[in-house]
């Protein structure tokens, strides 16, 4: 027995002296848990936050579909006159951004660099990852532009700096010009990038340079009012490599648990918020636009949009259409339609983009007529009218590309914004009580976040003075 114990005595203390050499920081990690999200997840994650931002209609969120006059509201109508101050979107429109978005693109960048990698294939395919981050990158700051003017750019996502400066949105949109023309030359088609973990393109690496092309092209249409010549040269470089027919970017959301999130704010919530305004319908109606069944439910005899601004009973008027209220609905991000808008217009300014206006005019809205299901019989007839084809169409060269682009651009209310704020059509209705800071009018930007004026008071103030004030009717740069 004495010689058990003494047996005993020393197989526990070589226990402890193996434990004791142990990290004890070993004892606290959870084997079953990743310490560290792989960077694939957070490229992921960060294009399903951006899908969602451009997507929804939650008026905590963003008011695209309201500012851009697709839809208004029948019940609370602060949103659609432009009162932005009482959720603080300022403030949710930073967050998402900025948080959900572009940090977790940096940490996919830092991560993805880390990575070793063995072999020719294996450093393209590393290097197509970079790229694509890049891209996604890109084409987020260029809505914050589109959205706010000078943001935090080069000083942006640094945790040590909490007062990151406001760089000058001109030459934020010519660094973003030059990262995408870097991945569009850069990114090898015959190497992977991201695989399935890529959310928008499957990985599809062809099909990123076709989308880096197209975001040159209208980054560069946006220019033209600035600098026609920078504008000219990165157009004429990009088009032809761009989106063909019937190709997009687009967020193809499974449904159940990942819907689309117009299903949750337009089905899932219950409530009936919104209708169709009459900016929209009554164009359409006017031109008998072959697209009304395909964008409303007519509920009536007759299409009729609730008047924009005003208190709009859901049972008095036309509805959103039941496939844009799918919880598989795919969130268009961009693609052919926008292309051909977008070289419309470059053919009208004198740049040489293999096709007149009026070619590229009806490109475009062939290209929507296709992808709302249109037949094409009615669409031709469409083309055919007096006040749609490109040659008899009212207006200048602007309120011809100007309406269609923005009939086109429907439901992605951000495009169809920015679009009436770039060529001023067509027409839009002024609600009865406006917020103040839109001075009577649409607003021509969105304000900075409410928190800034605290927490990063100096930048935000020298900002805000620069573009002409921190205000709703501020043109923003290339709003001329």
């Amino acid at each position: 027995m004495k010689k058990i114990h003494i047996i005993l005595l020393f197989l526990i203390g070589m226990s402890i002296t193996i434990s004791c050499t142990k990290n004890f920081d070993d004892f606290n990690t959870d084997k079953k848990r990743a310490v560290e999200v792989p960077g694939q997840f957070l490229f992921a994650n960060a294009q399903k936050a951006l899908a969602d931002q451009y997507s929804n209609t939650n008026v905590n969120r963003n008011n695209w579909k309201l500012f851009a006059q697709y839809w208004t509201e029948t019940t609370y109508t602060d949103e659609a006159n432009y009162d932005v101050v009482n959720r603080n979107i300022g403030n949710t429109l930073y967050r998402y951004y900025y948080r959900d978005i572009l940090l977790d693109l940096k940490e996919a960048r830092r991560l993805v660099n880390l990575e070793v990698a063995e072999g020719d294939a294996a450093a393209a395919t590393k290097q197509n990852k970079l790229y694509l981050i890049d891209l996604v990158e890109v084409y987020a700051y260029n809505q914050m532009v589109d959205i706010f003017g000078d943001i935090p750019y080069t000083e942006a996502l640094d945790i040590e700096n909490i007062s990151p400066v406001y760089d000058d949105a001109f030459a934020i949109y010519q660094d973003l010009l030059a990262r995408a023309k870097a991945a569009a030359d850069g990114l090898d088609a015959n190497n992977e990038s991201f695989g399935g973990d890529d959310l928008m393109m499957g990985g599809d690496v062809a099909m990123w340079k076709k989308f880096a092309n197209t975001l040159i092209v209208k980054m560069g249409i946006t220019l033209s009012t600035v600098d026609a010549a920078m504008a000219k040269s990165y157009v004429e470089g990009a088009y032809a490599n761009a989106f063909g027919p019937g190709e997009r970017c687009e967020f193809a959301y499974p449904g159940a648990a990942n819907s689309n999130p117009l299903f949750q704010d337009l089905v899932q919530s219950g409530r009936h918020d919104f209708v169709p305004a009459n900016t929209i319908v009554d164009l359409m109606n006017g031109l008998t636009d072959p697209r009304l069944p395909k964008y409303f439910e007519i509920n009536g005899d007759t299409y009729r949009g609730g008047v924009y601004g005003e208190s709009s009973a859901f049972s008095q008027y036309s509805h959103v259409c039941d496939r844009v209220q799918a919880e598989n609905y795919a969130a268009v991000m961009l693609d052919y339609t926008d292309l051909a808008f977008y070289l419309a217009e470059a053919a009208e300014r004198g740049f040489s983009v293999g096709g007149s206006a009026a070619t590229w005019y009806e490109n475009g809205v062939n290209s929507s007529m296709e992808y709302w299901e249109v037949d094409a019989v009615d669409a031709a007839a469409y083309l055919a009218q007096a006040n749609v084809a490109y040659a008899t169409a009212p207006g200048d060269w602007k309120q011809k590309i100007g309406t269609q682009a923005w009939l086109a651009f429907y439901v992605r209310g951000l495009e169809g914004w920015t679009s009436y704020r770039r060529l001023g059509y067509p027409v839009m209705n002024i609600p009865p009580s406006p917020a103040e800071s839109a001075n009577g009018a649409v607003p021509r930007r969105h304000t900075y976040a409410i928190n800034e004026q605290t927490l990063n008071k100096d930048n935000f103030t020298a900002a805000a003075a620069k573009i002409g004030g921190d205000e709703l009717s501020t043109k923003l740069f290339w709003d001329k």
